[in-house]
């Protein structure tokens, strides 16, 4: 099984100022859209605690903590530790439980395994101390998410970039290539080459000051340097940057659907997933529609009847979740890792 990317992967067309736009789109921002509030609680605190008892204290940006200040109170949960020390997020490790992480791991993992397979072993024995309470975490962004396997993360890297492909996410403001990033993956099925816009800008020529139409342009200058694309994302980038944290049913195919996103080419893999999101957002509509309606006393027996209906047709087609049924969505987990309150 292949790994995600190749030992000798080159990093090339990134200046500073590319690099921090990059990295600012992993940055958590509120949903709302509202610039970051100064008040709002910062860093995290880092609990070890064990026999019953609180063992180490550490703030990420104010350093080691009393323990007289929690140990009166102790056991405490992490929502309260970390709203106690004014802190966005807080961490509690049991004595022993990254030992078990690391003898575990140590123990299961193989000669030939790839960094992909060693991730995803690695995130399953945090899970699995985490569901033993021995390790907690607020706030808990990924909770109930399933775990990809391994070959479900390279089926979706096949189909989405094939061998010898390359994929584009180009970002524009005010009428400029504000950033972008391609990544080419080469015969092997590893990505060997990560391409910024510094390689790129020289090529696209004269822009219109409108990425609708400068899309083209740096498609184009893309495969003139990496090769053939199979999927490229265009947007501006505070477009995109909302879509990221938005929880709205259907808003990354609604965004598709008026052009605020343009995917070109796009893969049938991808094609897909957008249509059933669609599915979702007419779903909700209707089912809230319907929730409205359920105080009727002349309806009220249609209108169960419509719900379950709809229940059971959007589990058939996927647009539901059925609850023994896991699926893992890669939108879902950036929306979730990059989403705060405020």
């Amino acid at each position: 099984m292949p790994a995600v990317f190749s030992a000798d992967v080159r990093f090339e067309g990134f200046t500073q100022s590319d690099w921090t736009r990059v990295l600012s789109l992993f940055k958590p921002r509120a949903t709302s859209g509202k610039e970051r509030d100064p008040d709002r609680p910062q860093g995290g605190v880092i609990v070890v605690h064990g026999d019953g008892r609180l063992r180490k204290l550490l703030h990420t940006q104010a350093g080691r903590l009393r323990l007289d200040d929690v140990a009166a109170d102790w056991p405490l949960g992490v929502e309260e530790i970390a709203r106690r020390h004014h802190a966005s997020w807080a961490l509690s490790i049991e004595n022993g439980a990254l030992e078990n992480v690391m003898e575990g791991f140590a123990a299961k993992v193989r000669r030939g395994d790839d960094l992909t397979s060693q991730s995803i072993l690695f995130a399953t024995l945090i899970r699995d101390e985490t569901e033993a309470g021995r390790i907690a975490l607020y706030p808990a962004r990924l909770k109930g998410i399933p775990m990809p396997s391994a070959g479900m993360v390279n089926r979706s890297l096949d189909a989405i970039c094939p061998a010898g492909h390359a994929v584009v996410v180009g970002l524009f403001d005010s009428g400029e290539l504000w950033t972008c990033i391609v990544l080419r993956r080469g015969s092997s099925g590893t990505f060997d080459w990560v391409l910024g816009p510094d390689e790129v800008r020289r090529d696209m020529g004269l822009l219109a000051g409108d990425f609708r139409r400068d899309y083209r342009h740096l498609a184009r200058a893309v495969e003139k340097k990496a090769g053939k694309l199979s999927l490229g994302v265009f947007s501006e980038m505070k477009t995109f940057r909302a879509l990221s944290v938005d929880p709205t049913p259907g808003a990354w195919a609604r965004a598709v659907a008026i052009r605020d996103v343009i995917l070109a080419p796009v893969p049938a893999a991808l094609a897909i997933p957008l249509g059933i999101d669609a599915g979702r957002a007419a779903f909700s509509a209707i089912k809230s529609l319907t929730e409205r309606a359920q105080g009727l006393t002349i309806v009220s027996p249609f209108v169960t009847l419509v719900r379950e209906a709809l229940g059971q047709a959007a589990i058939a087609a996927g647009l539901q979740k059925d609850d023994d049924a896991a699926e893992f969505d890669l939108l879902e987990v950036v929306r979730r890792l990059l989403a705060r309150e405020r």
